[in-house]
């Protein structure tokens, strides 16, 4: 019996080991223009056995690079893209730098901090009034998600001074939106959609046409 421990191992499993084996014929092959013909056919293959990846970025050439690691880039052929080279297989990628920002408040993140930032470039006005009291009432929602007892509007105002660095402030009859109006935006009621099909029919095996009523009293008359 021939187990896959004594068989040749799958270079790239996905892929599974009939690809792998087409591709050792395609290298056996002497003509480069038939090699090179088959080689787009079985690149085709290789696309059918994963149509959920043909969405990702530079997917013909992962599958071209593919071909040619299966076949320990010893395929010689006029293909679409350049043959990779073995060293860029084993090469690691680029290590990606974490961003080190430090974060004030935690509750409201970063993405607000950059939204204050670029209040604070606007000229004074309405508009900017308007921009400045949308972030006070962002800073207390998001606020309302770490801490659902209370919180007020002297909070937020001190907040809003300290992460604008005393740039931004509210005039003194700005209202913010009250708590209750705000939990009930962050927990929307769930909503039952009404279904007439729901309600439970009054079962009557006269007016059944499924039931067995009729063929049993026809039973009895017989």
């Amino acid at each position: 019996m021939d187990y896959n421990s004594t068989r040749e191992k799958l270079i790239i499993p996905e892929y599974g080991r009939n690809v792998q084996k087409m591709v050792a014929y395609v290298v056996s092959i002497e003509d480069r223009e038939k090699r090179t013909n088959l080689a787009k056919t079985l690149v085709n293959v290789m696309a059918q056995l994963h149509p959920d990846q043909r969405d990702t970025v530079d997917y013909k050439r992962k599958l071209w690079d593919h071909l040619h690691i299966i076949a320990d880039y010893k395929l010689d052929i006029d293909g679409p893209y350049p043959t990779p080279a073995p060293e860029e297989k084993i090469k690691k990628p680029d290590r990606i730098p974490y961003p080190q920002e430090e974060i004030r408040f935690r509750p409201y993140g970063k993405n607000i901090a950059k939204m204050i930032e670029k209040a604070c470039l606007f000229d004074d006005g309405p508009e900017k009034d308007a921009l400045v009291k949308n972030i006070a009432n962002h800073l207390k929602k998001s606020y309302l998600n770490w801490n659902r007892d209370s919180v007020n509007d002297e909070l937020i105002t001190e907040h809003l001074k300290v992460l604008s660095h005393g740039r931004l402030k509210l005039s003194e009859d700005t209202r913010l939106t009250h708590t209750s109006e705000l939990l009930a935006r962050n927990n929307p009621p769930a909503v039952i959609p009404h279904n007439q099909n729901n309600k439970r029919r009054k079962f009557n095996p006269k007016n059944d046409k499924n039931s067995n009523y009729r063929d049993m009293r026809n039973r009895k008359k017989n």
